[in-house]
């Protein structure tokens, strides 16, 4: 996986409040990307990772970059909440390179997995929107 720096510098990790749920988690990222401002290189693609351990959400959020751009998250609950931060990121109007403008996020791609009832690890991973992929066949 390529990773720029300045997009891989503004990522973030936490442990919320159970309690926090949902909006907690929306909240987080959209606080991230606010914060990245234009360091991040947007328009952005977003690895969210939800669950699991504080190591495990980090790895789930980069794993997410791996999906192919914009294509929703099987699962209806999370690809709603992929929809919903989207919405949120580009309400922030960062724009690209952060000079304004509608489109701060391409995408947002979530991976979730079960965690301790006391807990929810959360990671938001940045990529920019220079992400190439490439597959051969040999």
């Amino acid at each position: 996986m390529s990773k720029g720096g300045g997009a891989e510098n503004m990522s973030r990790v936490a442990m919320l409040k159970p309690g926090e749920g949902r909006s907690g988690i929306i909240d987080m990222v959209v606080r991230t990307v606010d914060e990245a401002g234009g360091k991040a290189c947007p328009p952005l693609i977003i690895g969210l990772g939800i669950g699991g351990t504080i190591e495990r959400a980090m790895l789930l959020a980069k794993k997410s970059l791996l999906r192919q751009v914009a294509k929703p998250s099987s699962d209806s609950e999370v690809a709603e909440l992929e929809q919903e931060v989207l919405a949120r990121v580009n309400e922030l109007g960062i724009g690209p390179l952060g000079v304004g403008g509608r489109t701060t996020a391409l995408a947002v791609h979530v991976e979730i997995a079960p965690t301790h009832i006391a807990s929810l690890p959360v990671a938001v991973n940045l990529q920019c929107h220079s992400a190439r992929h490439k597959e051969i066949i040999l």
